[in-house]
């Protein structure tokens, strides 16, 4: 009995001192709660939406222009935009405008074959040209040097102020070729007839820019006439056989298998050579090709081992991953060719039948030193009588003791052989193949208009500005008879199509705020879409190495199945709706809506037009109506502006009217001042009526706002301490109104509203920012912001309010105008930090403020960046870096989530390779330069490379001794977030290590905003912040080699996605072969004589396959 009452008494004092404890800490965590007061934060938070939306809505003047647009409800008429028959219209436009560009090259065609007809070849022709490095050049006499007379040059804004020459052109010589060449100088001579149709075609179409002839021999007559100038090497690398619209117009989409020699004599400067000779002949390469490399000694070596026994697309980064793995080969062994050949063979025949590759030419290209053999049984087995395949053989060195089997292998299947005896041979003899590929369209003489993908504009630097643009070219051909079987191309034609001419043709207003236009080619690659970003930014603007090759899906990356890419490739005519996540403000924010997509093809292209349309507001348009005089009137406020970047009226249907403004065009088009304006010579319609219509009607309902701001501006006291800065609108018809209320020099961002400020202008493909964001927010509210800085030290120091009005209160209103102000931040702050000091005390003595130690106060956005906090520096920053734990919590608890997103076409540091391999040999003259660096490092390398695993993989220690840090182009994948609207307010408890946090969160009303209540006694060090920080994702393939149980990491794309193809559409014409076609002319004939039993059988299948 004694016992059990010990046991009671001693269970008793630990149940009390238990019980003490538990209250004890239920008491601090209940004490921790109260420290903040749910109603006390709700205080907070209604005085300060209130002030700060009192402010905002009275120097934006939103109520009156509300007002007004009601006013005028009854007289206007609400559309329902029909999605499908805009995209057929759009693309009809787009049709008209491209045939007219294709017509003034079938022009130059035209012009070019009859010059050259009644043209006879004159050896020992003298004509002083203007050379385009030469001209304007003089000796130190001061006379002008030989083919540098004088040529006149005049800055002209149609071409970026480029000083040029609109009445001639002039000719460039790429800097191996002998500019007195008689093969050039006579080209110069008939083909200087094309003057005078550069200069008709202009006058036909004043909204042209280059034109050009890019002959076969090498030389390039451009139009206008400009001045070329040389690199720091003094080198004009520029070869126009070398260019993407040259070769697509001259050859038919090809298969191609390379077949590198990397045997024991190959070694050295043998190998560099051959290494080089790849990769020229990869530059040749396009889209609608396919390619593999494969080396070969006593065994085979596919390059990338990935792909064995197929070919994978010649886009830019298959063709840049090959280049990589080139530099790995190394000499070694015997060349046995027979395997090669039938491994070639084989590989072509088979992926021939998958329907997967060109299904057109096919080619494989032999380089090596030298063949013991011809192979005649192989070419036998696989390739005669047809000679489907032709082969091109690369003899490397300066020795010619097999040239005769190479020479017969080429000759014996219509191909070409050539010898490449130094660095500086390469692409000229790299060219030869592209004119034996041609010979079949040119014996049909069949003129196949091509297009090229988006590529910026060589004649400007990349900081100098973007011009993105397509080319269309045509080839040109020799008429004469005798010739016809030879299949002499003499050249291409093309003139080059900036894709801002495209969008022109798009009316911005009736996509409404978040719709746009984009168009791809067959391959897929955007043309123009307002997510491509061809630049980055390291100390200087750069271009992306892939930038001409981003996939539709990289974009569109929420259509997962690839329902809308493959239905534009196949050309198809529909429509599509998904949930998308676009970013906006430097993709840091994300809007979250439901698109409607129309899309069609562009006859007489082969790119599809696509249309995207927001549902809700974004798929209606109204029209307003009002009277010119009315509109003329209000249109001559000082404070209107028009967007630059829409087309209200074609200025360059003529010289003089292209410096004019959109708003000078439109007034003189109004007042018939400018008769051209108005007549249907060009174009259908000089000037949009209907957009001038509605720009007329925005104009008259939002003038009385100019008088409103004004009257606030005089008085002063109504904004004593100058805090609201700026007032701002803009309508859908890209009209601006802009009132300060601060002299221009007190501006606090000078920069706001300018064309320096791209994101909060009308821009060519989107609205405002302020614009788009406030469309998105409730009906009378305000969306507050500060604007990012790319350099993180320098803060930014306004906040921009805006607010979008609406002309019904329901969904099917279409946003037709956004107001807003901007404001000093600090002038923001402090009403925060004023209303935050108040309580429902009568003594005004407050138990707690944002001022006390305990807590710390944030006023935080919808996306989760802090605009106030009491560091000051601390502004801009997203929450989760600060305050981990409590937006851990946030997200938990549901009031934020996380929204994931990718960016296809990032740049990340990564460390590469230095090295002097063939991929950085861009040409022959600086590839000469390089060439001693190599011999010293070769040296070097074969001591630290001479091991059996190294043979095919570079050493990993030589790997690292040679590491630089580059930005290569890659995939990540990063984090926004969102508020959840439906939560107002919300109060927590995080456990910490040996406290409880406790924290409010209010929104604001009329806003974005929140205000955050943090309990700042507890600290959570042990929950990590949440950062927005980029990860890249790596798609990284290990596998064993089997040699000396060498593991090689290849840190390339996964193999399922080198293997894995896109669906893609084939160019239509395809002249892979003609059996007139006259294969005598092979690069060698004479070597025949070597072998003569084996002459006669090329010979007589000549004969029969004729």
């Amino acid at each position: 009995m004694l016992e059990n009452l010990n046991f009671l008494r001693a269970f008793g004092f630990f149940f009390f001192i238990f019980w003490t404890a538990f209250n004890t800490a239920l008491v601090d965590v209940v004490g921790s709660e109260q420290q903040i007061p749910l109603s006390v934060v709700k205080l907070w938070a209604s005085a300060f939406g209130g002030e700060i939306k009192s402010i905002a809505a009275k120097y934006s003047g939103s109520q009156l222009l509300q007002k007004k647009y009601k006013e005028y409800e009854k007289d206007v008429a609400i559309e329902e935009i029909d999605g499908l028959q805009l995209v057929k219209k759009l693309a009809k436009n787009m049709e008209e405008m491209f045939h007219k560009k294709s017509e003034a090259v079938r022009r130059l065609v035209e012009a070019a074959e009859d010059a050259y007809l009644k043209h006879e070849f004159d050896a020992d022709l003298q004509y002083e040209y203007f050379n385009a490095v030469l001209i304007n050049e003089r000796d130190e006499e001061g006379n002008y040097l030989e083919l540098g007379k004088e040529f006149i040059l005049v800055p002209n804004d149609h071409f970026n102020n480029l000083p040029v020459n609109i009445s001639l052109s002039d000719v460039q010589v790429p800097t191996n070729m002998y500019n007195k060449d008689p093969a050039i100088v006579n080209g110069v001579y008939w083909s200087e007839s094309l003057n005078k149709v550069f200069v008709d075609n202009f006058d036909r179409d004043p909204s042209l820019i280059w034109q050009y002839f890019g002959s076969a021999k090498g030389f390039f007559r451009q139009y206008p006439g400009i001045k070329w100038e040389p690199d720091e090497n003094g080198v004009i690398a520029f070869d126009c056989r070398n260019r993407k619209w040259y070769i697509q117009a001259a050859t038919s989409p090809k298969d191609v298998v390379i077949l590198v020699d990397v045997s024991g004599s190959m070694k050295g400067l043998r190998l560099t050579i051959a290494k080089q000779t790849v990769s020229s002949i990869l530059d040749t390469l396009g889209d609608d090709d396919f390619f593999n490399i494969i080396a070969y000694n006593e065994e085979l070596h596919y390059v990338e081992p990935c792909l064995n026994g197929t070919l994978v697309q010649a886009d830019r980064a298959n063709k840049e991953h090959f280049r990589e793995h080139l530099d790995k080969l190394f000499a070694k062994g015997i060349g046995m060719l027979d395997i090669a050949l039938n491994e070639a063979f084989n590989m072509l025949n088979e992926f021939n039948h998958t329907g997967q590759g060109s299904i057109c030419s096919q080619a494989i290209m032999l380089i090596t030193d030298g063949a013991v053999d011809t192979y005649d049984t192989i070419f036998a087995k696989y390739n005669w009588p047809d000679r489907k395949v032709r082969i091109f053989t690369y003899l490397i060195g300066r020795e010619a003791a097999f040239a005769d089997n190479l020479k017969w292998m080429a000759c014996a299947n219509k191909g070409f052989f050539t010898q490449i005896s130094t660095l500086a041979d390469v692409q000229e003899n790299v060219m030869e193949y592209l004119h034996v590929l041609s010979r079949p369209k040119v014996i049909d003489q069949e003129h196949d208009v091509v297009w090229t993908e988006a590529y910026i504009d060589s004649t400007l630097a990349d900081d100098q500005g973007l011009v993105l643009m397509t080319t269309v070219a045509m080839p040109v051909f020799s008429k004469q008879n005798e010739t016809r079987s030879k299949g002499i191309l003499l050249g291409v034609v093309g003139t080059d199509v900036p894709v801002k001419e495209l969008l022109k043709a798009i009316p911005k207003y009736k996509l409404g705020i978040h719709g746009y236009a984009f168009a791809i080619t067959n391959n897929g690659y955007i043309l123009t879409h307002p997510e491509l970003r061809p630049l980055y930014e390291e100390g200087k603007k750069r271009r992306k190495p892939n930038y001409s090759s981003v996939d539709l899906s990289e974009v569109e990356w929420e259509d997962r199945d690839d329902v809308l890419r493959n239905a534009m490739v196949n050309r198809k005519t529909g429509k599509f709706s998904m949930e998308v996540k676009k970013t906006v403000d430097k993709g840091k924010r994300v809007l979250v809506m439901t698109n409607d997509y129309y899309y069609t093809d562009i006859k007489g292209t082969p790119f599809s037009l696509g249309v995207a349309l927001s549902r809700g507001h974004g798929k209606y348009f109204f029209r307003g109506n009002v009277t010119v005089e009315e509109g003329l009137h209000d249109l001559e406020h000082p404070d209107v502006s028009l967007a630059d970047e829409w087309s209200y009226c074609n200025t360059d249907l003529h010289p003089e009217h292209r410096q004019m403004t959109q708003l000078e065009a439109i007034k003189r088009y109004l007042t018939g001042k400018e008769p051209l304006l108005q007549c249907k010579y060009f174009v259908k319609y000089a000037c949009d009526k209907e957009l001038i219509q509605e720009v007329l009607f925005d104009a008259v309902v939002s003038a009385p706002i100019e008088a409103y701001w004004t009257s606030l501006a005089l008085n002063k006291s109504e904004n004593s301490d100058k805090g609201v800065e700026v007032a701002f609108l803009g309508t859908r018809t890209g009209l601006s109104r802009i009132n300060l209320f601060v002299g221009p020099e007190q501006l606090t961002n000078q920069d706001f509203l300018t064309a320096e400020d791209k994101e909060n202008i009308f821009n060519a493909d989107h609205f405002p920012l302020w614009y788009r964001r406030a469309a998105e927010q409730l009906p009378g509210s305000f969306v507050y912001s500060i604007p990012f800085s790319t350099e993180t030290a320098n803060k930014s120091n306004v906040v921009t309010a805006s607010t979008a009005i609406q002309l019904l209160d329901d969904r099917k209103s279409p946003v037709v105008a956004a107001v807003g102000i901007q404001m000093k931040l600090e002038f923001f702050q402090r009403k925060f930090w004023t209303a935050s000091r108040q309580c429902a005390s009568l003594d005004g003595r407050c138990a707690i403020s944002c001022d006390d130690e305990a807590i710390n106060c944030y006023l935080i956005d919808n996306n989760g960046f802090i605009l106030v906090s009491e560091d000051y520096t601390q502004t801009g920053y997203f929450f989760g870096e600060v305050e981990g734990a409590v937006m851990n919590k946030l997200l938990t608890m549901g009031s934020f989530k996380r929204i994931t997103l990718y960016d296809y076409q990032a740049m990340c540091r990564t460390n590469k390779e230095s090295s002097d391999s063939a991929h950085s040999l861009l040409d022959p003259y600086n590839a000469f330069f390089a060439a001693v660096k190599w011999i010293m490092t070769e040296l070097v390398l074969f001591l630290v490379e001479f091991n059996l695993c190294s043979w095919w993989h570079s050493d990993l220690t030589a790997k690292a001794q040679r590491l630089k840090q580059t930005l290569e182009p890659c995939d990540t994948e990063y984090p926004a977030f969102v508020s959840e609207r439906t939560i107002k307010e919300t109060m927590g408890n995080i456990a910490c290590d040996d406290c409880f946090k406790s924290f409010v969160i209010q929104q604001i009303p009329s806003s974005n905003l929140f205000m955050v209540v943090v309990d700042n006694e507890c600290f959570c060090d042990s929950i990590p912040p949440i950062t927005m920080a980029p990860i890249e994702i790596r798609y990284i393939l290990l596998f064993a080699k089997s040699l000396l149980n060498c593991v090689v990491h290849n840190e390339s794309l996964k193999c399922e996605r080198l293997k894995s193809q896109k669906i893609r559409r084939r160019p239509e014409s395809c002249h892979g072969f003609h059996p007139e076609e006259n294969a005598r002319e092979c690069g060698g004939v004479s070597g025949l004589s070597a072998k003569p039993p084996l002459i006669l059988l090329p010979l007589l299948l000549i004969i029969f396959s004729r």
